[in-house]
């Protein structure tokens, strides 16, 4: 049998995981060479390993998130007001399989964006697409779509999106057309996808920030509805750095 061949038919074929999987049975002595079916099952794991791992870097890319943060060092202590078990309840991210929103409030440099951006990691490592925006980013973006004539582009692509993540949302006023847009973004994601806001305001705040009563008040329902809530407290932690 002509491994060689093997191996450049696994590579056509782009099972790469495979491949790997193969040339490190190969280099094993003989004695110690797995049985057919522990053969097989090895070089299926190792595929399925490499894919995952694949898709999770691309979509990570995709993501754009802000840092580069996980969920190992985000701190829980009571004085943050942020237990372990409030964290892990994010953690499995099956608030995003039940489509419920994440709603996180606190002073400047408490940890919000970290915190957001730890919990979109891991839901690109779980095969969720995920897309995040500082709030300026996001309403130039909505902004420059509208005058370049891609503004429905934009909405395919923010509603594909498993997770959406808005950062510092209330560091820019709204104009009419981005109250609109907003609503239309969180209309199509209702019960359907899941949305992270985070804040320097309190949440009875918002509305007042969003303006125009009768959009407040429908934006205000699509993300308060099955949302879960997170109020971080303490001292800025860009200070103590």
């Amino acid at each position: 049998m002509n491994t060689q061949i093997t191996l450049d038919h696994l590579a056509e074929l782009k099972l790469h995981g495979m491949a790997r999987a193969y040339e490190a049975v190969l280099s094993m002595p003989l004695q110690d060479q797995p049985s057919i079916n522990q053969f097989i099952a090895r070089l299926a794991e190792a595929e399925i390993q490499d894919r995952t791992h694949k898709r999770t870097e691309k979509f990570l890319l995709q993501s754009k998130l802000r840092y580069n943060a996980v969920l190992e060092q985000v701190h829980c202590n009571p004085t943050r007001n942020l237990s372990q078990e409030k964290l892990m309840m994010v953690a499995d991210c099956s608030f995003i399989e039940r489509a419920e929103n994440l709603l996180i409030t606190g002073a400047t440099g408490c940890g919000k964006s970290y915190l957001v951006c730890a919990i979109g990691r891991q839901a690109c490592s779980f095969g969720y697409r995920t897309l995040y925006f500082g709030i300026n980013r996001f309403l130039e973006r909505i902004s420059n779509s509208r005058l370049d004539g891609s503004f429905i582009k934009l909405l395919n692509q923010i509603e594909k999106t498993h997770l959406l993540i808005l950062d510092d949302f209330g560091l820019h006023p709204l104009d009419g057309q981005t109250r609109l847009a907003l609503l239309q973004i969180l209309e199509d994601r209702y019960g359907k996808k899941s949305v992270i806001i985070t804040s320097q305001l309190p949440i009875n705040k918002w509305h007042e920030y969003i303006g125009e009563s009768t959009i407040a008040d429908a934006i205000m329902d699509r993300l308060t509805v099955n949302a879960h809530r997170i109020d971080l407290k303490g001292e800025s932690l860009r200070k103590k750095k």
